[in-house]
């Protein structure tokens, strides 16, 4: 299986990117946390729905709703790829930063990565 870059891009010599394994793990994991569920034709039920409460009021409650929609998602499509053991979500004036930290099951590598999305992109 090849892996390519996400978002899809070519290289200087014109050939298709291909990540490393670690930056295509967290390639996985910013496709699933930034889609919205109905977004792919064909993985109707796919994402995490997290764009979709961005911007709702702060507070202890939608932090952990966010949080539980990140660690739902993540544990439900990329469960074959890494362990989670934490995830953290902070949601601040349309600023979304997720922490999230694993272990890549391939190689048992410990990761932790944060990921800051601003007026829906990342």
């Amino acid at each position: 299986m090849v892996d390519v870059s996400h978002p899809f891009a070519f290289g200087a010599d014109g050939r298709t990117l291909s990540p490393t394994r670690s930056e295509h793990v967290r390639d996985l994991i910013e496709q699933v946390l930034f889609t919205n569920p109905a977004e792919r034709v064909n993985r109707p039920d796919f994402g995490s729905g997290l764009q979709g409460l961005v911007f709702e009021p702060s507070g202890a409650a939608i932090a952990a709703t966010l949080q539980t929609a990140v660690e739902a998602a993540l544990q439900r499509w990329l469960a074959d790829v890494i362990l989670l053991e934490a995830v953290s979500v902070r949601a601040d004036d349309g600023v979304l930063e997720v922490v999230v930290q694993y272990v890549e099951l391939l190689t048992a590598e410990r990761r932790i990565e944060t990921i800051r999305s601003t007026g829906g992109s990342s």
